[in-house]
């Protein structure tokens, strides 16, 4: 009997032995970030780790291109990597499942397609699971279906790594070897800075013409309102000089006008389409004042989760994409909080969004996951920057499907002696969605008139004006271009005018892109020996070719092939006939203050700065700096210069650094503030203008703006 229990009892031990060591389901995503959120949602039967972006990419110090066997890639495993891939196999070959749950594109895409290879899985496993947002629902449903790996998404980024490598990795060694070392061109890129430095020419180019404007103010009754000079004797009339103007004047004979005519009209402001990411990071730029690289950096941790008190969750929908396409769920469910917020009369449920031609419509726009979530529900959730973009995203979303704005405009002609001027009016009959996303200018109303009315002038204001030459692009402009030409990709706008700027191509002066000298060499270079890279239709049209091989009609070594025959011609052309361009240095105009030699002007990967001409025996340099006049306000000793990041972007110090460690962004003016004592600075305002201020953010000092 007792042996009996003793194998009764060891019987029950292994039963539960075997119920605590049951295999999980294992799940690989790319940041640790979706993995936590993401592990929340599945529950205690999936493990869920991250791959920390890929682990398979082609050698760095070779092109890793195999042109005798079809363009093939030879990736590698990369370095540093050994033993995340070791944990994954480890964790693979214990699992019940494993599913490939990177992001919901052709990186993601590519990103499963080398995990599994690695790890052995099978490419006829359905075990691919997608979501567009990293909801609790959105992740269930996705393990409901789990597909296979699709090929034609993995090719089509394979195609672009290997063209982008074949581009870069042919052009930079002759830039090397040409003009300095350390240069780099790319296909992007390169249309990118022609973009950028065809611009300037058009400045430089630009030739200002003079006109000039009449404004008017008129009374009507005990009302005021403005119009503006049209023409005369019924024509439309440029004032090209003050002769023109007074010729006008002179026929202005008395204060009464008639009205001639008066339109009444109704119009419609229809609500913007919900964000894709470019038309994301231009409003980030102009609303919030974010950098490109920083709105995808926030957009990035709001789509992979945040703990909002009841844990983690991802906030928006993904943020790569160029679809403006909504989900009927997304639809209905803004359609529930706008008619409970603002009425049924605000809805416009139902309504189909069209993309824009040629959008790759694999998801959706960027939106938030739950619009019930509103900004002002979860700030005390989010940090500064965080909330800033998430208004924005939730304000334009929601925008997007409310009804149209209703104003009613007014437009009235007003004539003495054949001089016409003309007054224009509006008045919001209706706010739709600027109940939730104001985009439009304060009412300007009208006084009523009748046609055969009498008004009476008050003022007439001439102003001579001169035709500006085209803005510098922005890094907004500049996406908006590259996208309109179709040049690019969501996921590349960002790193591109990453690398323009770290290259020392271009430079921001006042938020705006400015090339360098050594930016005009690379792009001179290009345009000469390699035309059809910097060419926007050429680029366009393999962008074009290479969203065919997304959707699998095109074959990708084809496009390859088609490229690089013509490509290869040019690089040998290339090869024997640019000559080797010496940048030359310029004197400095001092000595060198540890040998003696003259000091000469160098251009680095950062700018320009001080070397020592006895280079290599003296290995002097010093920082190019200009003085503004203002002694240093925290040592009293020191100048303040202005100085720059290794991004280009100016700030300024104390030439007595590092004894002295005084920064400041805004630029020192040399008086303190009245209120509070702290030094007062000036910063640009929105609009070209300056206003001085204190330094001390707590202090609302301000003195008047400066245009």
């Amino acid at each position: 009997m007792a042996t009996a229990k003793t194998s009764k009892t060891s019987k029950k031990t292994t039963t539960k032995k075997k119920s605590t060591t049951a295999k999980k389901n294992l799940v690989i995503v790319e940041s640790p970030a979706k993995a936590k959120t993401i592990e929340k949602y599945l529950g205690r039967n999936y493990k869920v780790v991250a791959s920390v972006g890929h682990i398979r990419d082609l050698k760095k110090s070779s092109m890793s291109i195999d042109f005798e066997n079809n363009y093939e890639p030879q990736y590698i495993n990369i370095r540093g990597k050994g033993p995340l891939i070791n944990d994954l196999k480890k964790e693979a070959k214990k699992a019940k499942q494993v599913f490939l749950a990177s992001d919901p594109d052709r990186e993601g895409e590519a990103i499963s397609w080398h995990l599994s290879h690695i790890l052995g899985l099978s490419l006829e496993d359905k075990n691919r699971v997608v979501f567009n947002e990293i909801t609790k629902d959105a992740v269930k449903n996705a393990f409901v279906e789990p597909r296979q790996i699709d090929m034609d998404l993995v090719d089509s980024q394979q195609a672009r790594r290997v063209l982008d490598r074949i581009v870069g990795y042919s052009i930079s060694p002759l830039l090397w070897k040409k003009v300095k070392k350390g240069l780099s061109a790319g296909r992007v890129q390169s249309v990118a800075l022609k973009l950028i430095i065809d611009r300037e020419n058009e400045i430089k180019a630009f030739k200002p013409e003079e006109y000039w404007t009449i404004d008017g103010a008129f009374k009507k009754g005990t009302k005021k309102f403005q119009a503006a000079f049209y023409g005369l004797d019924g024509k439309k009339v440029k004032l090209s000089n003050n002769d023109d103007v007074k010729e006008v004047l002179a026929r202005i004979k008395d204060d009464l006008f008639n009205v001639d005519k008066v339109e009444k009209k109704e119009r419609r402001r229809n609500a913007p389409l919900p964000y894709t990411t470019s038309s994301l990071q231009q409003d980030a730029a102009n609303k919030i004042n974010f950098r490109t690289r920083k709105t995808m950096m926030v957009a990035q941790q709001l789509y992979e989760g945040i703990n909002i008190g009841s844990g983690q969750q991802g906030l928006i929908t993904y943020m790569r994409t160029d679809s403006t396409r909504i989900s009927p769920i997304a639809q209905g469910q803004a359609a529930d909080f706008i008619t409970e917020r603002f009425g049924s009369q605000y809805s416009k449920h139902g309504n189909r969004v069209r993309n824009a031609s040629g959008a790759q419509d694999a998801h959706e726009a960027i939106r938030p996951s739950n619009v019930f979530q509103t900004p002002e529900s979860i700030a005390k959730y989010l940090d500064k920057d965080q909330l800033k973009l998430y208004t924005l995203i939730w304000n334009r979303f929601v925008a997007s499907q409310m009804t149209a704005a209703v104003f009613d405009t007014m437009k009235v002609n007003l004539s003495q002696n054949g001089v016409i001027f003309v007054a224009n009016g509006s008045q919001v009959k209706f706010d739709g969605y600027m109940a939730v996303y104001n985009d439009s200018d304060k009412n300007k109303m009208l006084p009523e008139m009748e046609e055969g009315d009498t008004v009476k002038k008050v003022l007439t204001s001439p102003e001579q004006h001169f035709t500006q030459p085209p803005a510098r692009y922005s890094e907004a402009t500049l996406i908006k271009t590259l996208e309109e030409n179709g040049v690019g990709r969501p996921s590349t706008y960002a790193p591109t005018l990453d690398v323009i700027q770290r290259r020392y191509y271009v430079k921001l002066a006042a938020k705006r892109f400015e090339p360098t000298e050594l930016g005009e060499i690379v792009n001179s270079l290009i345009v000469e020996f390699f035309p059809d890279i910097v060419d926007v239709k050429f680029t366009a049209e393999m962008e074009g070719k290479l969203d065919q091989v997304e959707i699998g009609k095109e074959q990708w070594q084809k496009v390859i092939d088609e490229f690089y025959k013509p490509f290869e011609t040019e690089l040998e052309k290339a090869e024997t006939e640019i000559e080797k361009i010496q940048i030359k240095d310029e004197p400095a105009g001092f000595d060198c203050d540890v040998c003696g030699h003259p000091m000469v002007i160098k251009l680095g990967r950062y700018g320009k700065f001080y070397a020592c001409s006895n280079f290599p025996d003296c290995h002097n340099t010093k920082p190019i700096t200009k003085e503004i006049g203002v002694v240093c306000p925290t040592c009293g000793e020191g100048q303040v210069i202005e100085r720059k990041t290794k991004r280009n972007r100016i700030f300024y110090g104390c030439s007595r650094y590092p004894d002295c460690e005084f920064t400041s962004w805004g630029i020192p003016v040399g008086r303190n503030c009245p209120k509070s004592g702290d030094y007062l600075v000036e910063k640009k305002i929105r609009g070209g203008g300056k206003q001085v201020v204190c330094s001390n953010e707590e202090c609302d000092y301000k003195e008047e703006k400066v245009k």
